[in-house]
């Protein structure tokens, strides 16, 4: 599947209907991503779409597509973690029995601390978004 396709398919914002098949292949373009055969355009579009559906346990599987390679982690924008919103998102975190969750809660207090989610909202995200990829 290709991004255009996912935005097709999926659209923006996503059905909750497609979050299981969103989360699948968000899985498998980590994998390609880790064999450097994977494309930043396509993780982008994936986790959006996850975003969008605004479930804080979706930070997880968003963060390992973050963490799948360098560019992922310079592409793919930290608020793309929080479709929850930042509190909703940080309380699920710290409550999650997850390992990767601390280190989490320590990356979005620091993004925090540095003004990256001043005056942000999910909604502006989704609009920002929306608007870029003309939906």
């Amino acid at each position: 599947m290709t991004s255009n396709e996912a935005w097709l398919k999926f659209g923006l914002p996503a059905e909750l209907k497609h979050r299981n098949e969103i989360q699948r292949l968000l899985g498998l373009e980590i994998e390609f991503e880790r064999q450097g055969e994977g494309g930043e355009e396509m993780l982008r579009t994936l986790c959006l779409q996850l975003f969008s559906l605004g479930y804080p346990e979706d930070a997880l599987l968003i963060w390992e597509a973050k963490q799948s390679s360098f560019d992922a982690g310079c592409g793919l924008d930290v608020q793309l973690l929080c479709g929850a919103g930042l509190t909703a998102t940080k309380d699920y975190l710290s409550r999650a029995s997850a390992p990767e969750a601390s280190a989490v809660l320590k990356y979005l207090a620091v993004c925090e601390k540095a003004g990256d989610f001043d005056e942000w909202t999910p909604q502006a995200t989704l609009d920002t978004w929306r608007s870029y990829y003309g939906f």
